[in-house]
């Protein structure tokens, strides 16, 4: 075998740089030196050459759009198309999934007519081509790495190789495939469906945290049921039939039955980010309008019907960054832009504003408004309409943007300075923000979105564990009532009480109730999403609900690291754990010092018994924060199982008797990480009764395993369950 490097010729070939590596080989990229194109290198671990050969040739011969064309064939290696493109990940919307279900399925069939089962159908192995972005183009799907397909007149049929290894990716294999059995195209059609489950959920079908059990699940277990359209979930589970008769018995049937349910092709979907307005007034005190006024023209085109609208905290993420519009939109992934700038005198205000073509940079409209500050309202609804003019051709409606409620100047003013002092993180900045809020709603009782901020706030306070939950949640409660009973279908007021009686109240029935009644309303802002993916699904033991909700959040909001946090606790809790910390490592590129994603990543390693890794990841959280008792248990506990245990003992002792807020969950904590689950639940149990916020979410994570799987689970279940079932 050659060993391929930078600069090495294979032939005609020469190998550029390594693209990944796998299993059954290298790929790399390289250069076809006669025909001066790129292409694909792929170097196999080859242990039968004839037979190599034999299939090679055949997957050669295959010539359809959908499928990575084979340019040549060696002893060791194949010469491939180099697509440009991504690995398929889900979840994407419904009409995606079937659009992309109908690609992948015409590919197969075209491998099936020749005799060709592919044997590792999986999303890395369906390269999405570049397309969509600013520009709209409809991305393709390209089936690659035939490595392991077989020709179906080949009657050996098994499915192992000469070592003796099962050949493919168990998560995806069919049962017969995952048996070591013989093969048919039925078993491509059990792949597909698994393919067509993680495009609908972004989660893995059948999942395990080792290779063992990722095979019982394929042998034995059903997937959890998908949040879809019935015709959708009909397809996708016959597919996934443990017995290849039960299935659709041809590639050709389950294309057939996408195609019944598939749209009309449809133009893309007209999508916005708002971008903060630049202040050019010379103040910085004045920065809190533009913000505000970006916001505020979000909030009222997300009351659009078909228009994409990136949630402010995305749109933000590029406040007081110089970069290209067209950049900032491809990683929104929206096709207009709107940016300005607010000079502020006195009274008066002059606001500037363009809205942005992201494919080419120019402007489809502009205007400058010169007016006083008590006429901020007309200037957003004016944007917003202007926008909605504009982008009329594209929307399937012609809706007016419509404000909900027009408070008092004065207080608009004050509520615009709070949210701008909350956005800081500070600890005297958060202070001053609920100053600012309280003085809004002295200026303006009716303002129900000051009290549903005011609300926020204190819930805040008690998840992260700043102030004690028994003081904050009564707080939170109230004001998000006094937000209700001046606005009642507020969906951000019922969703502040689903939380609250979810976490404080343990009580899931009331819970449930307001939370259907939060999501009740397209659009569902990314926060509402977020809070029942994270304190409804998740703390109910639902991991795989909660992350494709997480998910859906995420679309809207892409850069919101709290929410890509959660999203991770969610994966990890569901036994996706490799995509858990790639999430996690993902938010600390953006934010080396978020401490969620330092805090989460501790937890994950510790345990699963890396304790090395995992002191390193709380020591940067308490660097970050301070010592915090939240943090303390964990910490000890990973220094008794590294050695220090002299200054785990000090640790140890700050917690005291338990009696300090949160000191109960550290020690819960402790003794988990101490395989002590009896003397864990008797802590668990004082968490609970102490109301801390920070325990029930542990509980049905990685952090509660122990507990749940031990005799203690049903008194602590009990404790928090009076009217709904947790995870058992």
């Amino acid at each position: 075998m050659t060993v391929l490097a930078p600069g090495v010729r294979l032939g005609s070939y020469e190998i550029l740089t390594r693209v990944g590596a796998g299993g059954m080989g290298e790929v790399w990229k390289g250069r076809d030196t006669r025909l001066d194109r790129l292409v694909a290198i792929k170097q196999l671990k080859v242990t039968n050459p004839e037979r190599f050969a034999r299939e090679a040739r055949a997957v050669a011969a295959l010539n359809h759009a959908g499928i990575c064309q084979i340019y040549d064939v060696g002893s060791d290696y194949l010469v491939l198309e180099f697509v440009d493109g991504e690995p398929l990940r889900g979840p994407v919307p419904i009409d995606e999934v079937v659009r992309l279900g109908v690609q992948i399925a015409a590919a197969l069939e075209a491998a099936h007519r020749r005799g060709i089962l592919h044997r590792d159908l999986k999303p890395a192995n369906l390269l999405l081509t570049r397309g969509g972005g600013a520009t709209g183009e409809l991305p393709a799907i390209k089936l690659v790495d035939f490595g392991l397909a077989k020709l179906t007149a080949d009657d050996s049929g098994a499915t192992q190789t000469a070592e003796g290894f099962i050949a493919g990716t168990p998560a995806y294999m069919s049962p017969e495939q995952a048996g070591g059995k013989a093969l048919d195209t039925r078993s491509d059609v059990f792949s597909f469906g698994a393919v067509l489950y993680e495009l609908v959920s972004g989660l893995r079908a059948f999942g395990g945290h080792t290779l063992a059990e990722t095979i019982s699940a394929v042998l034995r277990e059903e997937p959890a049921p998908l949040s879809a359209p019935a015709a959708v979930q009909k397809i996708v589970m016959r597919c996934l039939k443990k017995a290849p008769e039960e299935r659709f018995q041809t590639i050709t049937d389950v294309k057939l039955a996408l195609e019944r349910i598939a749209p009309e092709p449809a133009v893309p979907q007209p999508s916005i980010a708002v971008l903060p307005f630049a202040n050019t007034s010379g103040d910085k005190e004045n920065e809190y309008f533009g913000d505000g006024l970006a916001e505020e023209i979000i909030t009222a085109l997300a009351q659009i019907p078909g228009l994409k609208v990136t949630a402010r905290t995305s749109a933000f993420a590029f406040k007081g960054k110089e970069q290209d519009i067209i950049e900032i939109a491809e990683v929104l992934r929206v096709r207009t832009v709107l940016e300005g700038s607010v000079r502020r005198s006195g009274n008066r205000v002059r606001v500037t504003a363009q809205l942005i073509n992201a494919a080419d940079g120019y402007q489809l409209w502009s205007s400058r408004y010169d007016r006083e500050m008590t006429e901020a309202f007309a200037i957003q609804d004016e944007i917003a309409q202007a926008i909605v003019t504009t982008l009329r051709g594209h929307l399937a409606s012609d809706v007016t943007p419509a404000r909900r409620y027009t408070p008092r100047p004065e207080a608009y003013e004050m509520f615009l300075k709070a949210r701008y002092q909350l956005a800081q993180f500070q600890p005297h900045a958060i202070s001053r923000g609920r100053e600012l809020i309280e003085r809004a709603i002295t200026l303006d009782p009716e303002f129900a979105m000051g009290r549903q901020e005011l609300s926020s706030y204190y819930l805040h306070q008690a998840l992260i564990g700043d102030k004690p939950a028994h003081k904050m949640m009564p707080l939170a409660r109230a004001s998000a009532l006094e937000a209700l009973a001046c606005e009642p279908d507020l969906p951000g007021g019922h969703a502040l009480l689903g939380v609250i009686a979810g976490l404080y109240d343990y009580d899931w029935v009331e819970q449930s109730r307001r939370f259907a009644l939060a999501l009740a309303r397209e659009p569902v802002s990314p926060e509402v999403r977020a809070f029942h993916g994270t304190f409804r699904l998740l703390v109910l033991g639902r991991p795989v609900e909660a992350a494709a909700e997480m998910k859906r959040a995420l679309e809207a909001d892409p850069l919101n690291l709290v929410h890509r946090v959660q999203l991770a606790m969610s994966l990890d809790a569901a036994g996706e754990i490799d995509e858990a910390e790639a999430q996690l490592r993902q938010v600390l590129e953006l934010n080396e010092r978020f401490f969620p994603a330092t805090e989460w990543l501790a937890i994950h390693a510790a345990f699963r018994g890396r304790f090395d890794q995992a002191r390193g990841y709380v020591e940067r959280t308490l660097e970050i924060l301070g010592q915090q008792t939240r943090f303390v248990g964990l910490l000890a506990a990973i220094l008794e199982q590294t050695g220090e245990t002299d200054r785990a003992r000090q640790l140890i002792d700050t917690l005291g008797s338990g009696d300090r807020y949160g000191a109960c969950t550290e020690l819960m904590v402790l003794h988990l990480l101490r395989s002590d689950p009896a003397t864990a639940a008797h802590w668990a149990v004082k968490a609970i009764e102490q109301r801390d916020t920070y325990v029930v979410i542990l509980l049905p994570t990685v952090v509660g395993e122990a507990l749940r799987k031990g005799p203690e689970w049903p008194r602590i279940s009990s404790l928090l369950n009076p009217g709904d079932t947790l995870t058992t």
